[in-house]
């Protein structure tokens, strides 16, 4: 049978956990095998800069940090089902990605 896995990303985690509660829901609710949600591993995006504009003084720096978190479900590739996950409302800081595979 074919699987259907869905890649969640985003910066904020609680955004990502309740995406994934809704398409567990779903997937419970059709009785739709899933296996999931499996997280990955956090991407950390590092930016240092020097506070002095000029590079007088001292050696003062700013360092920032974005966290780029990703979490899998595979569920099996049944219409219904997919059909519901395709609907649930995604919030603007999580990107959804899903590909069918045998």
């Amino acid at each position: 049978m074919e699987k259907a896995r869905i890649i969640l990303i985003g910066k904020d985690v609680k955004q990502i956990d309740d995406v994934c509660g809704q398409i567990i829901g779903i997937t419970e609710k059709t009785g739709v095998d899933y296996a999931g949600p499996v997280p990955l591993p956090t991407k950390k995006m590092r930016v240092t800069t020097r506070k002095s504009v000029s590079g007088d003084g001292t050696a003062t720096w700013e360092r920032w940090e974005m966290r780029i978190h990703k979490r899998v479900i595979e569920v099996d590739a049944e219409e219904r089902s997919l059909r519901q996950i395709m609907r649930v409302q995604v919030p603007d800081g999580v990107h959804i990605e899903i590909e069918l595979t045998k």
